[in-house]
């Protein structure tokens, strides 16, 4: 295996990723009646869990469980129904000790509560709006990732602009980065996220893609989600559950470009793809060695 430099380790509580040796591949199960993708499919805990179980024999290396929509336009869910959905669910897996678990909320309370059931990572959307989420992941010795968004959920699409879409979106990450640090959160336990369809037009999406290598000034990792999103829709005229191709397209040009993490509803099919990017991303990097 190929040993990486600090900026491509992951590590929290008993878990350390080589993010230099491959890609990791995040598959998405909704707890959720109403997210875009597969809103309601997966509410019930019994379907879930098989749905999890599922995604970790197609080769997940984690999985991302949210239990509120974060769509455009959704509405907030309280904390208490939030974890009225996931307990169950993260109490099932976390007895797999293969299973690596991510919560994918915005509520300080949420990710303790789901933290303390066995999951091991936070995926805040929000990148630390809660003045709480800091200190839960500091004290639980969680992962953490930080994600870039403009508004809300609710309002985010409601006609974003930028003046430069990477430049900003980078600045606002280090900030995010910086400010989890100051809480008392190890560099090595962060991954960013640029947040491609939170708060971006279908342009803002492809120029982020397009110009990923200027974000690895940040010394952390990566992690892009493209998979079903609606920006691959405007652009190929396609309802949701035929995004497939256009996300793998984009989601392997962003591992060639320098995305160690992605995170998709089509854990098999992504798993293959990213295993041909590695291959090219590796390749141009043994040529650039040659004298």
């Amino acid at each position: 295996m190929t040993t990486a430099g600090a900026d491509l380790i992951w590590s929290f509580r008993d878990r350390v990723f080589d993010l230099s040796a491959r890609t990791l591949v995040m598959g998405v199960i909704n707890v959720t009646p109403d997210s875009f993708s597969d809103g309601g499919r997966f509410v019930a805990p019994g379907a879930a869990i098989a749905h999890a179980r599922q995604l970790m024999a197609e080769g997940a290396d984690l999985l991302d469980l949210g239990a509120e929509s974060t769509r455009p336009g959704a509405e907030p869910v309280t904390a208490s129904e939030q974890i009225r959905r996931l307990a169950p669910v993260i109490g099932a897996l976390a007895a797999d000790p293969q299973a690596c678990l991510a919560v994918d909320t915005a509520d300080a309370e949420v990710a303790d509560r789901a933290l303390e059931l066995g999951a091991q990572v936070v995926n805040d959307v929000t990148a630390l709006a809660d003045p709480g989420m800091a200190a839960v992941v500091a004290r639980r010795g969680a992962g953490l990732i930080l994600m870039h968004m403009t508004g809300t959920p609710a309002t985010m699409q409601q006609d974003p602009r930028y003046g430069d879409v990477a430049q900003e979106v980078r600045g606002h990450l280090a900030a995010r980065f910086e400010a989890a640090r100051t809480a008392g959160v190890p560099a090595e336990r962060i991954v960013l996220d640029p947040g491609i369809g939170f708060g971006k037009t279908v342009q803002h999406n492809f120029e982020l893609l397009a110009r990923l290598e200027e974000f690895k000034s940040l010394g952390r990792p990566l992690l892009i989600g493209v998979s079903r999103k609606s920006f691959l829709g405007r652009t190929l005229d396609l309802p949701v559950d035929q995004r497939l191709e256009g996300g793998l397209a984009a989601g392997a040009v962003a591992v060639f470009l320098g995305a160690r993490i992605l995170r998709t509803h089509d854990v098999a099919a992504t798993v293959r793809a990213v295993r041909i990017a590695d291959a090219l991303r590796e390749a141009r990097r043994h040529e650039a060695r040659k004298p």
